[in-house]
């Protein structure tokens, strides 16, 4: 069985290769770079590396040759540019005749009303769209998306938010790297659709966790979409990603990521790490990375 990650040497990518190599043989994995010279020490351990460019189609198509099992990693960038690159990512899928293809996706791609759930909902049915067997990997949010919101804690400033009350699964990147380690080397996945989300939390209820984390109490500041946007671009943010974060609050807001399931744990065969053991690493990173 030949398992292919893309994006590989990315934030998500590189924790599934280090995960499945615990279970799987390096022979039987291959990985898809954009330049393969940075994947240079997972070639060393045996890993196959493929040249792969999700803007040269012809590439992927090569690097998804004799390949039973797929993970597209969804990739960065505007939705435009994400959609034309995750189609061509499909559509060299198919040529390529893989076996099964996992995706990773967003909490309620098809309902969701976020901006960007858009990239997923289109990606989704091109997929199931191939008749190749697929997993919908929903990633609810990644703990580490609020680094910046944490840094600016540790620098003494309020927890800053224009979500209101509304409560997000957050989990650590880690968590989601093995659910999806987990669907790509196990049995049973084909059609599947996983709500990957954590206990389910307000900001203030983060915010009182992290307290608890720094033995501080953390004050949080409600603000409207308008004042969000202001503090966001006086903290140097450019206006692309201001406008990303005020929609990402505002359907945190109207529960967009207010999704319960206990997928989770039936991927993982074990709790998501609990929310003041990943706060506690996030801070100890951030702290290590500051000396």
């Amino acid at each position: 069985m030949n398992i292919l990650v893309t994006g590989a040497t990315g934030k998500l990518g590189t924790k599934v290769v280090e995960t499945l190599l615990k279970s799987v043989p390096a022979h039987q994995l291959a990985v898809s770079v954009r330049q393969p010279e940075k994947a240079e020490h997972l070639r060393a351990r045996g890993v196959d590396v493929r040249h792969g460019d999700f803007d040269r189609p012809e590439t992927l198509e090569t690097a998804f040759q004799g390949i039973d099992r797929l993970l597209i990693i969804s990739t960065d960038g505007d939705n435009e540019t994400r959609i034309r690159q995750h189609t061509n990512a499909v559509n060299a899928a198919q040529r390529a005749q893989v076996g099964f293809i996992a995706y990773t996706s967003l909490a309620n791609a098809n309902e969701s009303r976020l901006a960007l759930a858009e990239v997923h909902r289109v990606t989704e049915e091109a997929i199931a769209n191939t008749g190749i067997p697929y997993s919908f990997l929903r990633n609810n949010w990644y703990l580490e998306n609020e680094i910046g919101t944490v840094q600016a804690v540790l620098a003494g400033a309020p927890w800053v938010t224009s979500a209101g009350t509304g409560k997000v699964g957050w989990a650590l990147r880690q968590d989601y790297a093995e659910a999806a380690a987990a669907v790509l080397a196990g049995d049973g996945h084909e059609n599947t659709i996983y709500e990957l989300s954590g206990p389910l939390m307000t900001q203030e209820e983060l915010a009182a966790a992290l307290g608890a984390v720094l033995g501080k109490d953390v004050p949080v500041q409600q603000v409207n979409d308008a004042a969000y946007a202001d503090i966001m671009k006086k903290a140097g943010l450019p206006d692309p990603l201001v406008s990303f974060l005020v929609d990402i609050q505002r359907g945190i807001r109207e529960g967009s990521l207010e999704i319960e399931s206990n997928d989770f744990e039936k991927l993982l065969g074990r709790p998501v790490t609990p929310i003041h053991d990943a706060l506690a690493q996030l801070v100890r990173d951030l702290k290590g990375t500051t000396h």
